[in-house]
């Protein structure tokens, strides 16, 4: 615009040419890198020429208002800054930050008003988009985000809805502005839309770029199905410090006179069952050559870490020098690194925080140091992987490490020798013990039949029982077949048994499992709901998926590694109730109508196949 005239530019590259210089107002820009963002291919001999042109016709149309001048091998447009809505955007959302809440809303939306549609959307040539707008783009997205949390700040959560759902419906790939939405939407009481919300973007980001919901966004679905915000703790993670070494250390005093660490949580006062678990604990323990390490592995809900934290504190007397716990939170996003928890671990040692190592490798070296001679007992809860263990491993004899996963760790087997104690459901007398224990023996006795499908319908896992009976406590009036019906709907049933706690959710716990599995893998699962009964066939997955046999093995292995299935005869495999109900609810979600009809045609195809094959 030209003292209150627009200039016409046309649409080649003169537009082209203008943009540069006025992103980088006030600024000189060498020819060479005007001559490299104008062309997206190679340019051509004459383009200095060109360019030079160009900037000939721009001085002739900015006459009066801006000039543009020569300086050294390039040229620089010398012009108020402020006449770029780019550079008054900027200004805007930094005085914003400054502000309180309503002023910073009023900055935050004079901001975004300067934008009218996509950043360089005229401007030919995608280089010169790409390197110039991504910036600013990312920048708006930040003052959204600004805007949002400022709106969520005063409760104005209509505006804020009204405000995102208009831009996510043009860029629906967006999770940190799609869990801005759904934390809205829960706080207007729309649970229903903010859960439809996280589905409809993860089915974007899978058909779109292959991959899952990064942690903002899967943090948030966690908390708005919990029905409340969860914010995950976080430690310093110091492993990745400068190059800075700390001197060795040596302790001031022999271990032995130092007080015992004690970082076991409470065990749970009512505990029953695992007889079975149990004693394959006792039999390690009690093992010569006894090893480093045991891993208790078992699905989302089984209780492994009340299982570990129980035994823990009935065979602590034979570890004396102490036990230290940690939860590793292999499953969320961020998981503890190592170098976090040694340095934890460091610190419940004794050793002062200016004397521990910065790199991973010196500081497990320095932990094992300590352990050595020592008996302690090393919980390490909820692990990802066998990587996120190894370092936090005890290298001498005596001290013990249980590990608890949802994965096997195989790798913890085959390099380091531990023991594989698996936490399945409980066995069905040791479930109605559990449910008697909370809820009374005699209640239990007096309803027996009910309180054996009710147990069933739980799919035997203490967690859905726990959750069972605190709802049966909370409505004295309800009986055990009250409760049983309810739960006989499997649309209901994984949103019956939850809590307002979000991490005592058994949808919450199988969504863990599920986000962590490969995208191949995460198919197979969500395709398998299409399948009714606990019960499935190799070779029908493999034709219901529209794999080959090897890769669909492969899935299926990764499925039995999470305890989502668990291998039954050669080729069979099995899954409980909760799971094939929560992949029934996945498949409906994340899979189009069409590809849901597809995968059942594959699979009649192959039933039809299977019947007229001889034998």
């Amino acid at each position: 615009m030209n003292n209150g005239r627009l200039l016409s530019l046309g649409t080649g590259r003169l537009r082209t040419v203008a943009a540069i210089l006025i992103s980088e107002v006030n600024q000189v820009i060498p020819v060479s890198r005007m001559i490299d963002l104008a062309w997206d291919a190679d340019p051509p001999a004459r383009a200095r020429g060109v360019v030079h042109n160009h900037v000939h016709r721009l001085r002739q149309l900015l006459a009066g208002q801006a000039e543009i001048v020569t300086r050294g091998r390039g040229y620089v447009l010398i012009a108020d800054p402020w006449a770029v809505d780019a550079n008054r955007f900027q200004n805007l959302v930094s005085g914003a930050r400054e502000a309180e809440p309503r002023t910073a809303v009023a900055k935050l939306r004079q901001a975004l008003g300067l934008w009218r549609g996509e950043v360089l959307a005229d401007v030919p040539g995608d280089r010169v988009r790409r390197t110039l707008g991504v910036g600013l783009t990312q920048a708006r997205v930040a003052a959204l985000q600004e805007l949002g949390e400022r709106l969520l700040l005063l409760g104005r959560y209509g505006e804020l809805i009204t405000e995102l759902t208009g831009w996510l419906a043009e860029h629906p790939l967006h999770e940190e502005l799609t869990a801005l939405l759904m934390r809205a939407l829960q706080a207007s009481g729309r649970q229903a839309e903010a859960l439809d919300h996280f589905h409809r973007t993860r089915r974007h980001l899978k058909g779109q770029l292959g991959i899952d919901p990064g942690p903002a966004l899967s943090e948030t679905y966690l908390a708005v199905l919990g029905g409340k915000p969860a914010v995950a703790p976080h430690f310093p993670d110091r492993s990745s410090a400068g190059p800075g070494r700390a001197a060795p250390y040596a302790p001031d005093r022999p271990p032995a006179t130092r007080p015992p660490v004690s970082q076991l949580p409470p065990r749970i006062p009512d505990f029953c069952g695992r007889a079975r678990e149990i004693a394959a604990l006792d039999q390690n323990l009690d093992r010569v050559p006894r090893p480093d390490c045991v891993v208790l592995a078992g699905g989302g809900g089984a209780g492994k870490t009340t299982l570990a934290v129980h035994w823990a504190h009935r065979r602590k007397a034979e570890f004396p020098d102490g036990q230290l716990f940690v939860d590793l939170r292999g499953f969320e996003r961020p998981p503890m690194r190592p170098g976090t928890v040694l340095g934890m671990f460091l610190q419940a040692l004794g050793v002062p925080d200016e004397k521990i190592p910065d790199a991973v490798t010196e500081r497990s070296a320095l932990y094992r140091s300590l352990l050595a001679g020592r008996r302690m007992l090393v919980v390490l809860d909820n692990a990802g992987t066998a990587e996120q263990v190894r370092p936090l491993l005890p290298a001498t004899p005596g001290s013990l490490a249980v590990v608890t996963s949802r994965r096997r760790l195989s790798g913890l087997m085959i390099r380091d020798g531990a023991a594989l104690v698996t936490v399945g459901p409980l066995p069905a007398d040791e479930a109605l013990e559990l449910l008697g224990t909370a809820l009374g023996r005699q209640r239990i006795a007096a309803e027996g039949a009910a309180a054996r499908e009710l147990v069933e319908r739980c799919d035997r896992l203490p967690l859905a029982l726990r959750i069972a009976a605190a709802r049966l406590m909370a409505h004295a009036g309800w009986s055990l077949a009250d409760w049983t019906r309810k739960l006989a709907d499997e649309r209901h049933r994984l949103c019956e048994l939850s809590a307002a706690d979000p991490d005592l959710s058994m949808e919450a716990g199988l969504y863990l499992s599920y986000r962590a599995l490969s995208s191949g893998a995460a198919r197979l699962f969500r395709l398998l709901g299409l399948v009714p009964g606990p019960e499935v066939e190799v070779h029908a997955a493999a034709a219901l998926a529209g794999r080959d046999l090897e890769r669909t093995r492969r899935y299926l292995g990764e499925l039995c590694e999470a305890h989502l299935f668990q291998e039954q005869a050669e080729g069979h495999l099995a899954r409980t109730e909760l799971v094939r109900i929560y992949a029934a609810k996945l498949v409906a979600s994340e899979e189009t109508p069409c590809d849901q009809e597809l995968a059942r045609q594959r699979l009649l195809a192959h039933a039809a196949r299977s019947r007229l094959r001889p034998g």
